[in-house]
């Protein structure tokens, strides 16, 4: 149980209640704060599964609190934004949603003895939530910052928020057709063979 993945996966769920306070304390620099937070979670998430599968040192623990800490943390930040004003409520229900049916197939096929492991949808769907994220909040702090962005790279200030809605709608399509990816794997393999 303590080794240094399954720490690092503690340490990415310790740091959501973090997360969710810097980015709702609205004081200078706070969007930036909480992106760093954020990145730094989501880099603990990358490093925890690669030294786990290279140190074999992957155990029943891990595998459980992994995909919690995942969900925990794109939820914490996604929710954090509909509360920032900076996300869509219908858009930010629907990735949520997704998270949580995903979660429940894969627990109905582990009892089955189906694993249904993670595959490229899955891997995209949680590179463009994280994408979006980043680009929401940097949107938002550009913006929080104006004066200076209009003196310095107006240009910057006028595409951010545009990148981050065009990020947020690419990870709306990708959480989409990962939940159909993984709903049609999960037909396949546990309701048409049983």
């Amino acid at each position: 149980m303590w080794n240094l993945p399954n720490s690092l996966t503690l340490l990415r769920i310790g740091m959501v209640p973090l997360l969710v306070v810097v980015l709702l304390t609205r004081i200078p620099g706070s969007l930036f704060w909480g992106l760093g937070i954020f990145l730094l979670a989501a880099i603990t998430d990358l490093a925890d599964g690669m030294i786990a599968r290279r140190t074999r040192t992957v155990t029943v623990a891990g595998t459980l609190l992994d995909p919690i800490a995942d969900k925990l943390l794109m939820s914490a930040a996604f929710i954090s934004l509909v509360e920032l004003d900076l996300a869509p409520a219908w858009m930010v229900v629907v990735i949520v949603s997704r998270e949580f049916a995903v979660t429940g197939l894969r627990q109905v096929a582990q009892i089955q003895g189906v694993v249904i492991a993670a595959n490229f949808w899955g891997k995209s769907k949680t590179t463009a939530q994280i994408v979006a994220i980043c680009a929401v909040i940097i949107a938002a702090q550009l913006e929080r910052m104006e004066d200076v962005v209009a003196r310095t790279a107006p240009w910057l200030g006028q595409a951010a928020p545009w990148i981050a809605d065009i990020a947020l709608w690419v990870a709306l399509v990708l959480t989409l057709g990962s939940l159909v990816s993984y709903f049609g794997s999960f037909w396949r393999r546990v309701v048409r063979e049983s």
